[in-house]
């Protein structure tokens, strides 16, 4: 059984056991969270797509960590003009855990 969910701004396929990073969420480590944005749930042949959202769909998940991605870098450079800007940002994010998945 699988899901495809909506989560900041993002859609994420998922299935039971799958651990995946979302954008970070307000829940802290061991927390159990839940998606309501469910956009499809498969089982098998049987495919169930909502109109936007499947009502009574629900995706179960548990928050695994809390953490930052890497670096991304941004550098500005213009040759011969003494101008150089850079930049950097770690964007946050959520490490989750589904757990369950229960179809509309």
């Amino acid at each position: 059984m699988y899901a495809v969910i909506a989560t900041g701004g993002k859609q994420y396929r998922v299935s039971e056991g799958a651990v995946l990073r979302v954008e970070k969420l307000d829940a802290e480590e061991g927390a159990s969270v839940e998606f309501d944005q469910v956009l499809l749930v498969g089982d098998g042949d049987q495919v169930s797509v909502g109109k936007p959202y499947l009502e009574g769909g629900k995706v179960q998940a548990t928050v695994m960590a809390q953490g930052k991605a890497r670096k991304v870098e941004i550098v500005k450079f213009h040759r011969r003009k003494n101008y150089r800007r850079t930049k950097g940002h770690r964007q946050q994010f959520t490490q989750v855990k589904i757990t369950g998945i229960v179809g509309g």
